[in-house]
């Protein structure tokens, strides 16, 4: 059985592949391969450019052949390191042996030894696996984000008049404001991504248990921690983590999974919300034709984008929450764990990815069922007792709350009439009566952020 998306065991890859594909440049096998050798190559050139006393005769024209590699790096070489890999049974010192050929094929070989020169297989992982979860954020995943937060907002803007029946515990509330309510995800959404902007992507360089000890024994007059820290900051756009064990310490990429957990949270939080207005008829969703809502039912439009974006924000946040809580820990200064568990965070990166496009798909079928949400308020005058018992109690009327309970909570059904009856009973000025008449499940909705 030959691995296609009909024969891979992860849906991610398998049934998901339209919506992932381009996430294997960054956290597949060859995505990996492909960053190892991008660092390798510029740890080279910048030693030459430091200069090392021995690389000084290096044209610096042949940087941009060098550079080459990485841009024109195809599967076909990627395989060609795994060849090398199953001699070596060492994934980095296959990428080092790959290259050290290509510097053969460029006339460069007197200078392959400095390939990899004093660094651990750490010091490449641990700059390459940061700077392709950098890369896909930037690239794939925030872009998708901002574009949620963006509908959102469009969304809160266009159904900024609309009153709605609001539920708490499930019964009728206060009413409120579908855009506010659409409004209050969005402002969630945003503080996230916010924070989600201040986190830092961390990367380990510094030899075998970080105290560049190869390095300085070899050339005791460089300052190697500020080479390391020009070299990660500002040529690979990281952020170095000084002073680290072996390995780095995990600590900015747990942050920044507990974000993307916690925006998931939110993502999770508005599905749920949007499938219950649906449920209630407040939306209904546009027929795409050819769809088929169920396989029994031929009336039905099942809100199964949403249903989709919750059970893969869900998958995608148990596993997160693995990645935050495992990375951050390993035995005095390293153990081997972090390895596989690295592996495996494009899986909920994908989730997340997955989940992204179901929303946007989901979101742009909603349409609003106004006739529904305006017969709901008009089925639950009781809910504006809360507005008329406040002005009674302003108005230092006895008893207002009391009142009003033994009022809403009788067997006859409140309706504009009853409650109309009711104000007409109460002893107060007709000028009161007469503002007290005017509140209606229609208009008692508070302040609006969007006005």
């Amino acid at each position: 059985m030959h691995l296609n998306t009909l024969t891979a065991i992860s849906p991610v890859d398998g049934r998901y592949r339209r919506h992932t594909a381009s996430m294997a440049e960054y956290f597949s096998e060859y995505g990996l391969i492909k960053y190892r050798v991008h660092v390798e190559i510029e740890y080279f050139i910048a030693l030459c450019q430091h200069p090392l006393p021995q690389l000084e005769k290096v044209d610096s024209s042949v940087f941009g052949k060098l550079r080459q590699i990485v841009v024109e790096f195809s599967e076909a070489d990627a395989t060609e390191i795994k060849e090398i890999e199953k001699t070596t049974n060492h994934d980095v010192k296959a990428v080092e042996y790959f290259i050290k050929k290509r510097f053969d094929e460029l006339g460069l070989e007197q200078f392959k030894e400095f390939i990899h020169f004093g660094l651990t297989s750490q010091d490449i992982n641990n700059t390459a696996i940061p700077l392709q979860l950098k890369h896909a954020m930037d690239n794939e995943v925030i872009p998708m984000l901002n574009n949620i937060a963006a509908t959102l907002l469009e969304m809160s803007e266009t159904w900024k008049d609309v009153s709605m029946l609001a539920k708490t515990h499930g019964q009728p509330a206060s009413p409120t404001n579908l855009g506010k309510e659409i409004l209050v995800f969005q402002e969630r959404l945003n503080q996230q991504l916010n924070m989600l902007d201040s986190i830092r992507y961390g990367a380990k360089f510094g030899g075998a248990t970080g105290n560049m000890n190869a390095h300085h024994i070899a050339y005791p007059e460089i300052d190697w921690n500020k080479f390391a820290n020009n070299f990660v900051d500002n040529i690979l756009g990281l952020r170095r983590s000084y002073p680290t064990t072996q390995i780095e310490h995990y600590d900015d990429m747990a942050a920044l999974f507990d974000n993307l957990k916690r925006i998931s949270t939110i993502l999770i939080d508005f599905s749920r919300d949007v499938w219950q207005y649906i449920s209630m008829g407040y939306f209904k969703q546009k027929v795409i034709k050819g769809e088929v809502g169920s396989s029994a039912m031929p009336h039905k439009v099942n809100p199964i984008d949403f249903e989709n974006a919750e059970g893969n924000l869900g998958i995608g946040n148990a596993i997160f929450e693995h990645l935050a809580s495992k990375l951050p820990i390993s035995r005095l200064q390293r153990d081997l764990t972090d390895s596989t568990v690295l592996r495996n965070i494009g899986v909920p990166v994908g989730h997340l990815y997955i989940a992204l496009k179901s929303l946007e798909k989901g979101m742009s079928k909603l349409e609003l069922n106004q006739q529904a949400i305006e017969y709901d308020l008009d089925q639950n005058w009781a809910v504006v007792s809360e507005a008329i018992q406040t002005i009674l109690r302003r108005e230092a009327y006895p008893e207002p709350y009391e009142a009003l309970k033994a009022l809403t909570r009788g067997n006859q059904e409140i309706t504009q009439l009853s409650l109309a009856e009711f104000i007409d009973s109460l002893n107060v000025s007709d000028e009161l009566k007469v503002d007290l008449k005017k509140i209606t499940p229609f208009n008692y909705t508070g302040i609006n952020p969007l006005k």
